[in-house]
């Protein structure tokens, strides 16, 4: 018995399909957020409970209901460095420019450097050179450059992003089927017209593919940026705590960053979405988690 092609099912077969398909992918997403809710649920009771029968030492490790009280605490009361509210919003000034001039800047130069070979082969060294400083030590010039304000850790937030976003542009444009190039040539299409209009939507895969990954880079760099030295923002909330060896303090701002790199990562899928709209729909429900 053969199994019919879909160009040979009838349209309430292939509706039925379809229903069958998208059930299944609901039915897989409700298992999957039990799953996580159960294994966070097994996590912070375990955790809760070795700290108050002594098996983990709260002054070390701390518990769950004292960072929620710290939480608590920074809600209602602010911090020293003024409301919580206020220290969420530096991060994500710095995080948030950062990532979009890094992105533009990696977009631009991957592009470029693909497109145009010599000045990939004359830029090569220069750009391994770079990538391979450690960011801690870019963090510490960059604060000696531009001291304790938002700039220094804008600053680290694009080194992280651009990185990041130009090895995924590069690749993608190296990876453009050169017949459709030389077809766009041969129908008379600049340099320009081939560029914009064939490789940049061929690359974009991999360019949208870097942002889930960026955003997280340019939150990295606020956040060690103001570790180094800031007067407000999460990373120093974090500094703080850890100075005054207060680990429910370190988990509460590591709380409020899970957070926030979440909502972020909810907007990019969203954003990849719409911009890939194109790209045929996984009906199956296998898609990675990842």
């Amino acid at each position: 018995m053969t199994t019919p092609l879909p160009s040979q099912l009838s349209e309430p077969d292939e509706a039925a399909l379809i229903s069958a398909a998208r059930r299944r992918t609901r039915r897989r997403r409700l298992l999957i957020g039990v799953a996580q809710v159960l294994l966070v649920a097994v996590v912070i009771l375990g955790w809760q409970l070795g700290a108050d029968n002594g098996a983990l030492d709260p002054f070390t490790y701390g518990s769950p209901s004292g960072a929620a009280d710290q939480l608590r605490t920074w809600f209602t009361d602010g911090t020293a460095s003024g409301s919580v509210w206020h220290n969420i919003s530096v991060t994500m000034q710095e995080t948030v420019f950062g990532f979009l001039i890094g992105t533009l800047a990696g977009v631009v130069m991957g592009i470029a450097l693909g497109r145009v070979r010599v000045l990939a082969d004359i830029l090569a060294p220069f750009i391994k050179a770079a990538n391979s400083i450690p960011r801690i030590v870019l963090g510490a010039m960059f604060t000696l450059w531009f001291g304790l304000g938002v700039s220094g850790k804008v600053a680290l937030a694009v080194v992280l992003v651009f990185f990041s976003v130009f090895f995924n542009a590069f690749q993608g444009t190296r990876e453009v089927d050169r017949n459709l190039i030389a077809n766009a040539r041969v129908l008379g299409a600049s340099e320009w017209r081939v560029t914009t209009q064939v490789v940049l939507p061929s690359a974009m895969t991999w360019i949208v593919a870097s942002l889930h990954a960026a955003f997280g880079f340019a939150l990295i760099g606020a956040i060690v940026g103001e570790m180094l030295g800031a007067q407000a923002g999460l990373g120093m909330l974090i500094r703080t705590a850890q100075e005054n060896f207060n680990p429910n303090g370190v988990y509460a701002g590591i709380f409020i960053i899970a957070v926030l790199a979440l909502v972020a990562e909810f907007l990019v899928t969203r954003f990849e979405m719409r911009v890939l709209r194109w790209r045929p729909t996984q009906l199956s429900g296998d898609n990675a988690g990842l």
